[in-house]
């Protein structure tokens, strides 16, 4: 029996990919163990209990802020990783993963004193603090970009994808949900998302934008969970369904493009599937990485982008024409994306562990 140990927190972006990773351990050895740990005031110590897996939890800070915040930050690390160490010897770890978030950094460390086998998994296009700090000492990288390759020692690089991207690849059709939804299936569906809690402002200027699109598409308008006032957005538009949340996976079948943040997970389910998307990516995210990822897809010509201080009514109805109205477009971008996307992401990043492991 094998003891894989997942560290991973912080946002969506590391925790999803490492659930879907561990789904698949247990898919593929079902009789092997899972521990994970992360943050215990990030969304990680709700979420991964709640799929069923033992969670410890550390208490760690980022490197940012001022210099007191960041000696902080340090002291909590030196504890953390301690922690840690007793965690790993009580699970008797083989192999550590860590997916990111700063929690990752004081664990790896940990297990890497332990002469525990460590992997990393990267999932944006600009390499991440706590990997940096991990990475000459890891056994195994693995990366979702070719832009890693500056930072990363590339005799350790395994160009394997994002686990989540196997996930959607394997998701079906719920065609209820889809139809409880208000969808017709003889329309094409554009699935309008700006991350789980959306953007106000962005909504507002969507609202102008989409006036007019032609009768046979529709649009499917996350709003986000913290905007339920933009639910009335759209009224008396029959083609655009406001709702504040969906359950990407279930639909992603019957979805014909996307606008949508540039997100790792987002973007390795879109390529996974060849959904044309019109990308905007977030200007708050650590690094601006989020304009790194959509930028490896628009020079491939799998994506178009607008970032966000260029978005108005003119860019993204200009956007809109470009990537969707145009079949022949709309089709080349697919097929580009759909040879950048890594499907059996999931499946070659668990041989890939059980293989360090012997």
């Amino acid at each position: 029996m094998k003891h894989i140990c997942i560290v991973t927190g912080g946002t969506g972006g590391h925790i999803y990919p490492a659930l879907a990773f561990a789904s698949k351990v247990k898919q593929m050895h079902p009789n092997d163990e899972i521990m994970f740990i992360g943050n215990d005031d990030r969304m990680e110590a709700d979420l991964i209990p709640s799929y069923g897996y033992p969670f410890r939890s550390l208490h760690t800070s980022g490197l940012v802020g001022s210099l007191g915040s960041k000696a902080k930050a340090i002291l909590q690390m030196m504890r953390a990783q301690q922690k840690a160490k007793e965690y790993l010897k009580e699970f008797k770890a083989d192999l550590v993963i860590g997916f990111g978030g700063y929690v990752s950094a004081p664990v790896m460390m940990a297990a890497q004193s332990l002469d525990i086998p460590t992997i990393i998994h990267e999932q944006n296009s600009i390499v991440g603090k706590s990997n940096k700090l991990v990475m000459k000492k890891a056994d195994g990288i693995v990366t979702c970009y070719d832009k890693c390759d500056e930072v990363f020692p590339k005799d350790k690089i395994k160009k394997f994808g994002n686990p989540r991207a196997t996930i959607a690849k394997e998701a079906n059709v719920d065609l209820s949900y889809f139809h409880s939804l208000g969808l017709s299936d003889d329309k094409k569906t554009i699935l309008i998302m700006m991350g789980s809690l959306g953007s106000s402002s962005i909504n507002a200027l969507m609202k102008e934008a989409l006036q007019g699109i032609p009768q046979d598409f529709q649009i499917l308008y996350v709003c986000g969970k913290d905007n339920s006032e933009d639910l009335d957005l759209f009224k008396g538009n029959e083609n655009v369904h406001v709702v504040p949340y969906v359950d990407t996976l279930k639909i992603y079948g019957k979805i014909d493009g996307m606008i949508c943040r540039a997100g790792a997970t987002t973007i390795a389910e879109l390529t996974a599937l060849g959904i044309p998307a019109i990308l905007i990516p977030s200007p708050y995210v650590a690094n601006n990485h989020q304009y790194y990822n959509a930028k490896m897809l628009v020079d491939r010509g799998a994506a178009s982008m607008i970032e966000e201080k260029d978005l108005n009514q003119e860019t993204l109805k200009a956007a809109f024409a470009k990537t969707f109205l145009n079949e022949e477009n709309r089709n080349s971008i697919s097929d580009k994306a759909f040879k950048m996307g890594k499907g059996d992401a999931a499946y070659d990043l668990v041989e890939y562990a059980y293989t360090l492991m012997k």
